[in-house]
């Protein structure tokens, strides 16, 4: 097993998990269109993924749900059921990307998918859901379109980062995950306790 390919991969199915805690569809649709162009390159038993029949339904899968989350109330409805639909759609990602290495152990592939890939899309799909719960609690929902839009445009720009530049796209979540939790920590710690 080569140690590029492994970290290039891993990278790939990282930063397309971490889309799929913006919006699931998008970087499922970014892998089926990339493997299409020959950007990606997929294992034999995850070909299907860049079937016309897939990439169609990915679109038009992505086109509903960034369109839903534009609905008022639809929003904080879906990230109910787009919580564990975005951990499975990272495990996916991950997988795939994971699949393309020949001789890596299985055990080992899905073992990465499911921590790696699974944890990665859960976490950012947990902060976006707290975000818009936060954003409908204090605007009366309001700003969630502005919200949403960021959202989709972190999944559009997290996707296209991945397939073109995967190692620099994962390393740019790292930092914007660790920024959130300081940020987070800090401002947790600047609330005085009654």
């Amino acid at each position: 097993m080569d140690f590029w390919n492994l970290i290039t991969a891993l990278s790939l199915g990282l930063a397309l998990s971490a889309a799929c805690g913006f919006r699931v569809f998008v970087p499922l649709l970014a892998m089926s269109i990339a493997s299409r162009a020959g950007l990606v390159e997929l294992g034999e038993s995850w070909i299907w993924l860049s079937e016309t029949w897939v990439l169609i339904a990915f679109a038009a899968a992505t086109l509903l749900e960034i369109g839903a989350y534009y609905i008022p109330w639809v929003d904080n409805l879906l990230d109910s059921v787009t919580t564990p639909a975005a951990v499975v759609a990272g495990v996916i990602v991950s997988a795939a990307s994971l699949g393309q290495i020949e001789d890596v152990n299985p055990a080992l592939q899905w073992m990465l998918a499911v921590i790696g890939g699974g944890g990665m899309a859960g976490t950012i799909q947990i902060g976006s859901a707290l975000t818009r719960a936060a954003s409908t609690t204090t605007t009366g929902g309001v700003a969630n379109p502005v919200v949403s839009t960021a959202e989709a445009g972190g999944a559009v720009a997290c996707s296209a980062l991945a397939v073109i530049v995967p190692v620099v796209a994962v390393v740019l979540v790292l930092v914007l995950m660790t920024f959130v939790v300081r940020l987070l920590i800090k401002k947790k710690r600047a609330v005085p306790e009654s």
